[in-house]
């Protein structure tokens, strides 16, 4: 319990503003942004990923694989939830080897976009929603978000081969210790890490859209 709470709390700074149209260039990333302009959408973000966390425990896990799957190709601008536009010839991240029967929790964040979208009509960025949806669903899981996995390579017990690499004699060793042995020190280093993560090239100002559905870009 108390690594969510670290998470929860350290991760307040996730709040990005990511496409918000019509904001000056160069503005800073705000935890604030949406406080006028739509200020349920927390609480609407936080009741759609619980409903979604009780309807499937893993999904959970999966929002916040999609958030890295976005991130980590070209930044964090939502481009991961594109469908392919075969009349287009437009070919999108969802198809991608490393995304396609792999990344899931797309209906989730359309189900959350839906509803922000009844009280805030072009408001809230899918990049946002995004971000929101990773935090909120490590904040609200059933389960205790922890530092096990690095006690079990301790233990020698690797899910993957490769995960029982980071513990196998190398200069990594010495993290991997101090993380299976201090709990508050992995939650600090992940929300903070996290956090970089999500300032990966988001689009700021007039770069971008606020996009009607996540699932395209919209029409002139």
């Amino acid at each position: 319990m108390a690594s969510r709470s670290s998470w929860h709390c350290c991760l307040l700074a996730f709040f990005l503003l990511s496409s918000a149209a019509g904001a000056a260039y160069g503005q800073q990333l705000s935890t604030t942004f949406y406080a006028a302009s739509c200020p349920t959408l927390q609480v609407v973000v936080r009741a759609t990923v619980l409903g979604a966390l009780l309807a499937e425990r893993r999904m959970g896990a999966s929002l916040v694989r999609l958030f890295f799957h976005d991130c980590f190709v070209q930044g964090c601008d939502a481009s991961i939830l594109l469908d392919d536009v075969p009349a287009t010839s437009f070919v999108g991240e969802k198809t991608a080897f490393p995304n396609v029967n792999s990344v899931r929790g797309y209906d989730v964040i359309d189900q959350i976009k839906r509803n922000v979208e009844l009280l805030c009509p072009g408001v809230v960025s899918c990049a946002d929603i995004v971000a929101l949806a990773a935090r909120d669903s490590t904040a609200l899981t059933q389960n205790v978000f922890d530092n096990a996995y690095y006690r079990n390579l301790l233990a020698q017990r690797g899910l993957l081969h490769s995960d029982q690499e980071l513990f196998n004699g190398g200069s990594q060793d010495a993290l991997v210790q101090q993380y299976s042995s201090n709990p508050a020190l992995f939650a600090a280093d992940f929300a903070a890490a996290m956090i970089k993560m999500g300032n990966i090239k988001p689009l700021t100002g007039a770069a971008g859209q606020i996009r009607r559905s996540c699932r395209a870009v919209n029409s002139s």
